[in-house]
């Protein structure tokens, strides 16, 4: 692994390629492939869940790429951009928890259910390694 910004380390995902914008990361990608899944397999939730499970899933799932992408123009400011990061692991474990009650509920399967779960675990990991080490990504 070959030395970042600063002296930190750089994800071999991320080494590379060039970071422009927010949108070049892999954790950006994956949260807001998610939230489409998510989007598309809630379209299949019964009516009466539209205004709760629906609804709640479907804006937790788009928190974590929108606050991310608040959080990467943040950079500049190491308290703001880790509270950025900090609103972006709380929706990603409030979504991980949507997505018990949708299996739980049969709306998904156990395998979808797995899946996405696995992928926020994923999109967690790498959001706490920003937290814990945020002046690999600060700017200015």
């Amino acid at each position: 692994m070959r030395q970042g910004r600063q002296g930190g380390k750089v994800d071999k995902e991320e080494e590379q390629r060039t970071i422009k914008t927010h949108e070049d990361l892999v954790i950006y990608q994956k949260a807001f492939d998610a939230a489409m899944t998510i989007f598309k397999l809630s379209k299949q939730f019964p009516s009466e869940e539209k205004y709760s499970l629906t609804d709640q899933i479907r804006r937790s799932s788009r928190s974590v790429a929108a606050n991310f992408a608040q959080a990467w123009r943040k950079r500049r400011y190491k308290a703001s951009f880790i509270a950025k990061l900090n609103d972006c692991e709380s929706e990603a474990a409030e979504t991980q928890v949507w997505i018990k009650f949708a299996v739980k509920c049969d709306y998904i399967s156990t395998e979808q259910g797995r899946e996405l779960y696995s992928i926020y675990n994923q999109i967690l990991s790498g959001l706490v390694k920003m937290i814990n080490h945020p002046e690999n990504w600060l700017i200015g």
